[in-house]
């Protein structure tokens, strides 16, 4: 494979207030509910990427009497979270990551006790279920690809020379034959994780079969957390998600970006989010197929005059693009 040429890619982000993107000096929204009431009726858990979104939607979405709706609970933090009074659900192990949401949720209704009601995807996971699950879309995200000061990477390369990084290959812009470039990835159980193995076309089970040794999911003997650029150096590169890149650029979430600089995939810029660039992806909110039509899940979350539907600004304050299908109930893992 014949060697890139890097390109100039702006180091600042320019969100454009009229394509309503980002919009900086908000503040944050509360990692973990606080504040009355301190249970909620809709508690959720999962993705680290639609966690900043989703706790504006619980700080700004209330009931018939201006109740807040929604508890929504970080990927990490403590070990342990309390999401409603019962005993049953104090000291609720936290999930870190999508499938450890979904795994998650599965658990606490199966058990029958109300714990958890929903849970944050940024992947879609229909693989059957009981009971099943519906994924409800309410946003689009794009992933690229992050590389560090200095990178020995362009910040330009096509969804095969990543396929090439990602297998390993020693061909690659020339590093043969000391192949010395860290493919990274996010821990196991990360939507974002599962997601980029489609764009890289390797599998879970490339990785647990060490196929393609280059690549790792740890960084000093840590778990790579996403969206997470201090891991990076000169030769790694990581996925990582435009709508969280904006969203901690204008520090409407806390920014973990440390040096790293997105790059751009088959030449579409990464610096404003482009919901038709090469690698984009709906995101979800996980509900009981059996609540579709039950209030408040139904109020919350179904249909494109549902309220979290409804808050298209806070949609694109976090860096997400609108999603034509929001509150679309057609993704189902059946039971």
């Amino acid at each position: 494979m014949k060697s890139l040429t890097k390109s100039n890619l702006a180091k600042c982000v320019t969100v454009a207030a009229g394509l309503g993107l980002v919009v900086a000096g908000t503040g944050t929204a509360q990692a973990d509910p606080t504040g009355a009431p301190l249970y909620r009726q809709l508690a959720g858990v999962g993705s680290d990427t639609t966690q900043g979104v989703m706790n504006a939607m619980a700080d700004a979405i209330t009931g018939p009497t201006g109740e807040k709706l929604i508890g929504s609970y970080n990927a990490t933090g403590s070990a342990t979270i309390n999401t409603k009074a019962a005993a049953a659900c104090q000291n609720l192990n936290r999930p870190n990551g999508s499938g450890a949401g979904r795994t998650a949720l599965l658990n606490e209704l199966n058990k029958n006790n109300g714990c958890l009601d929903f849970s944050r995807s940024s992947s879609l996971n229909v693989t059957a279920s009981t009971p099943g699950l519906t994924y409800v879309p309410f946003a689009v995200d794009a992933v690229t690809y992050a590389v560090g000061a200095g990178s020995v990477l362009p910040l330009d390369l096509s969804t095969a020379d990543l396929h090439a990084l990602y297998t390993c290959d020693p061909g690659f812009v020339g590093t043969a034959p000391n192949w010395d470039i860290r493919p990274l990835l996010p821990q196991s159980g990360s939507g974002t994780r599962s997601y980029w193995l489609t764009v890289v076309g390797i599998t879970e089970g490339d990785l647990s079969a060490n196929r393609y040794p280059c690549v790792t999911d740890t960084k000093g003997g840590k778990k790579i957390e996403e969206h997470d650029g201090r891991v990076l150096d000169s030769k790694t590169l990581v996925p990582f998600s435009i709508a969280q890149y904006l969203a901690q650029s204008a520090s409407t979430i806390p920014d973990i970006r440390g040096a790293a600089q997105l790059g751009n995939i088959n030449g579409v810029p990464s610096m404003l989010l482009n919901t038709g660039a090469a690698a984009t992806r709906d995101v979800y909110n996980v509900i009981p197929t059996s609540k579709v039509g039950v209030s408040p899940w139904s109020d919350v979350f179904v249909g494109k005059t549902s309220k979290i539907c409804s808050r298209a600004d806070l949609i694109k304050q976090y860096g997400f693009g609108t999603n034509d299908n929001c509150g679309d109930t057609s993704r189902n893992s059946g039971n």
